[in-house]
């Protein structure tokens, strides 16, 4: 901002410095010529109107254009009156007023109507020369003064195209900073809705899974103590299930720790990290999780960690929900580009599952969407789950 209002500054300065320089040149030069003559009043009273006119200029025309075609007559007209005087026999020098007139033009008025002005003040000039100069004189004369005044007014008018540009670029720049503005903000927003939205999750998720599991454990605890004291040779079958579920109820808050880690990258691989992954993962006795691979290329980081957090979260419904004894995740690492997850678990209604909001699976329809492939689930109760999410080649459709 203070970089254009400095330019802004020389561009008024150099305009009045030149107007001053002119004014002045032409006032001296009517004083030198005319003081000891009985006109010297006349044409210092005309030069006086003539400043007096150009001060009012920048008063007036601010409020309406109207003012600026009067002042461009009157100022005509006076300066008419200095070349076609007759008294005044020097004349030529006062052909540079024309020269202010254009400069203040270009600053006003559009590149089209300057031009119009200009030619008739050309057409005033070299009909004086015309009649009271020989041809060469005249033409010499008319090319000389015609070239001043059209020189500065292309300079004013080069300098009112740098303004015009000067103030488009900054408003251009500042919607792009209001632009970027609100993006950050939308940004913010996407930020603390994905992060209110995990939440939820992970409440539901205890809610669902570790609560349960908790209160299952108490209960089975009460039974312990009621059969201590009336039958304990069943005790011990309480507290074995005690076990179980504490086993079971550690896997859970184990996996939802894991998922409250910040995303790590899948540097070593997807399949790499999906195999670490079932490794480390607590798994019930009585299920197996086998993995298969095809093909190795390398997809993008996005691409893999979108895929390493459904097959993630996928293998986790297997453990909690699904009461499967065998899981498996086939990857196909080359064209066409997939992955399959299935369970010979107890199944569930698709419909009912999305229509009730389970989370889980909504959010591995989200991240398929995110890095652009189709997520498909085929489910019905008691026939097992089956899972495939397929890269979208460019023009098709998402499923």
């Amino acid at each position: 901002m203070t970089s254009r209002r400095t330019v802004d500054w020389i561009y008024q300065g150099v305009f009045f410095l030149a107007t001053g320089l002119i004014y002045v040149a032409v006032l001296l030069r009517s004083f030198l010529l005319y003081r000891e003559t009985p006109v010297l009043g006349q044409v210092l009273g005309l030069l006086l109107l003539f400043i007096g006119l150009f001060l009012a200029e920048m008063a007036l025309t601010q409020y309406r254009l109207i003012w600026f075609y009067i002042y461009l007559v009157l100022q005509t007209i006076l300066i008419s009156l200095l070349i076609y005087g007759p008294e005044f026999t020097e004349y030529d020098y006062f052909l540079l007023l024309f020269a202010i007139l254009g400069m203040q033009m270009v600053r006003r008025l559009s590149a089209k109507a300057s031009l119009s002005w200009i030619l008739v003040f050309l057409v005033l000039i070299g009909y004086k020369f015309f009649r009271f100069e020989e041809p060469i004189e005249w033409l010499t004369r008319l090319l000389l003064f015609g070239s001043i005044i059209v020189f500065l007014a292309s300079y004013s008018l080069a300098a009112r195209c740098a303004q015009e540009a000067r103030r488009h670029n900054q408003s251009l720049m500042e919607q792009l900073q209001d632009t970027n503005q609100k993006l950050e903000q939308y940004s913010d927003t996407l930020e603390k809705l994905g992060i209110a939205r995990e939440r939820q999750r992970l409440a539901r998720e205890l809610h669902d899974s570790v609560t349960q599991t908790i209160f299952s454990m108490t209960l089975t605890t009460q039974s312990a103590l009621l059969l201590l004291d009336k039958d304990p040779t069943r005790v011990g079958s309480q507290l074995e299930r005690l076990n179980l579920l504490a086993q079971s109820a550690m896997a859970e808050m184990h996996t939802l720790i894991s998922e409250l880690r910040p995303e790590q990258g899948v540097d070593g691989g997807l399949a790499t990290s999906i195999r670490q992954h079932i490794n480390r993962q607590h798994l019930p006795d009585g299920l197996s999780v086998s993995l298969e691979v095809e093909g190795e290329q390398v997809l993008s980081s996005l691409e893999a960690q979108g895929l390493f957090r459904i097959a993630q979260e996928a293998l986790n419904n297997i453990v909690k929900h699904a009461h499967a004894n065998n899981a498996r995740l086939h990857l196909h690492l080359d064209e066409p580009y997939w992955i399959e997850i299935d369970d010979n678990g107890q199944g569930f209604d698709t419909q009912q599952a999305f229509g009730g909001g389970h989370v889980g699976l909504a959010g591995m329809h989200e991240r398929a969407e995110e890095i652009g492939w189709n997520f498909i689930i085929q489910s019905d109760p008691g026939k097992g789950t089956h899972i495939r999410v397929e890269k979208i080649n460019p023009g098709e459709e998402r499923l």
